[in-house]
């Protein structure tokens, strides 16, 4: 358990907190691009802070204060101009640094002010909108391999949490959760709903395979990596598992990553845990469909996003997909999950290295150091996994999404998803050609 004190230290994100401070050495993914073309004013919420991001009329990007400086008029209602944003009110214009730089019907010449609205540098990469919220000079953007992987189709998925970012992240250090929340109850929630086809039947449905993860368990282990850690369950035969060996988790991407799925795969995915303030999380699904060399992908000029829902029109929980079965979980801790009456046991290493691990980057920058993951110049692409993956044989259901699979995930909801599965389809019959041919050459 932790006290009090340490509770908050880990979960407070505003302006001046120990995490909050660490969070502004980062670039923050905040909005997907896509919504920008639907409407070029956004308000939104980060780290405690309420901001309007906006896409001028000159293609530019800016996120700065909510609040005209003449009569705190909310800019979400402001006008996009060739370089800034226009106040509704007045016509007072702001550039991307929060600077006003013409105020209509004031008289000329006009006097440069020295008051400005917070002005924060906003970049795109992958379909992702990121902020960068800290001291200047910026970090470099991180080059992440699934924003940038090559002959792949993307979609995000984008949720709203009513709970603090580290009960999301905290998720991520806990394999052992499979086996009841992505097994049993998995099961149950799919045994309410008959309407639906999940092909639970098949073995390679993934409540199966989760409910294993329970049986044979020996230790689990944990150890930090380059860019975040590692962990897994360490599992014995002795014990009732299938085998003697040792299962990796997902990855681990300081601060706020995780991975399912290799890079390179028919399905992998980053979930970015972001923090709104300290009781909400804006959730990211960033969903990479890959193909290997021998298969074209459609072609996408923009990114398109979705916003997989929670409830159903009764207001009764989802819970018959992956990540709705995680967040009513993460929700059901409360706005702020209370460590100081939590009793810890042997499934949880991996959360106490992740606790100690974000501790110790708190500390770095308390320090005056650089955080992990920050970069001079990233790198033209970044591999958080180890190597690139065996892209068709490993990932069970998720190179299936073809074969009904994809109703188990998120991913059903995306706009994207009959695309994906018609690629999946030839990325099937792509490694079956390529097989038969081996055979023939083998018996040659």
């Amino acid at each position: 358990m932790l006290s009090k004190e340490q509770n908050e230290r880990l979960t407070q994100v505003g302006p001046g907190t120990p995490c909050g401070e660490l969070m502004r050495r980062y670039w923050i993914p905040i909005a997907p691009y896509a919504q920008l073309l639907e409407n070029p004013v956004r308000k939104v919420r980060i780290l405690g802070e309420d901001l309007i991001l906006y896409k001028d009329t000159s293609g530019g990007l800016g996120l700065i204060g909510d609040r005209c400086l003449h009569r705190n008029v909310d800019l979400q209602y402001g006008i996009p101009d060739k370089c800034g944003l226009r106040c509704p009110y007045h016509g007072w214009l702001f550039d991307e640094t929060g600077k006003c730089v013409e105020r209509p019907m004031e008289g000329a010449p006009q006097a440069e002010i020295k008051q400005k609205l917070k002005g924060y540098p906003v970049r795109e990469l992958g379909g992702l909108v990121f902020t960068y919220m800290g001291p200047l000079p910026a970090p470099d953007l991180p080059r992440w391999d699934l924003f940038v992987w090559p002959n792949a189709i993307r979609q995000i998925g984008i949720t709203v949490l009513d709970c603090n970012w580290l009960q999301c992240q905290e998720n991520t250090g806990d394999p052992a959760h499979s086996a009841w929340t992505h097994g049993h109850l998995f099961e149950y929630a799919i045994s309410r709903r008959k309407d639906f086809d999940h092909h639970s039947e098949d073995k390679l449905h993934t409540l199966h395979q989760r409910k294993k993860v329970g049986i044979g368990i020996k230790e689990l282990y944990a150890e930090q990596s380059e860019y975040g850690f590692r962990k897994g369950i360490r599992y014995s035969k002795a014990l009732g598992a299938d085998e003697d060996k040792d299962q990796e988790h997902s990855a681990v991407i300081f601060p706020f990553y995780t991975q399912t799925g290799k890079s390179g795969a028919p399905r992998s995915e980053y979930q970015i845990r972001v923090p709104i303030d300290d009781t909400h999380t804006y959730h990211i699904c960033y969903g990479c469909y890959a193909a290997p060399e021998g298969v074209e992908v459609p072609k996408q000029d923009v990114v398109p996003y979705y916003v997989p829902p929670q409830y159903d029109e009764n207001g009764e929980a989802i819970l018959d997909y992956v990540l709705a079965q995680d967040a009513i979980v993460w929700v059901a801790q409360g706005p702020v999950a209370d460590r100081t009456t939590e009793l810890l046991g042997r499934t949880d290493i991996p959360i106490v290295v992740l606790r100690r691990q974000l501790d110790e980057q708190i500390k770095r920058v308390e320090q005056g150091l650089e955080p992990m993951n920050t970069f001079a110049k990233s790198p033209d692409m970044l591999h958080p996994t180890a190597g690139k993956a065996d892209s068709f044989h490993k990932h069970a259901f998720r190179k299936y999404y073809h074969k009904g699979f994809a109703n188990d995930d998120g991913d059903r909801y995306g706009p994207i998803i009959e695309d994906v599965k018609a690629l999946h389809r030839r990325i099937e019959e792509y490694h079956l050609a390529r097989e038969a041919e081996a055979k023939q050459i083998e018996s040659a």
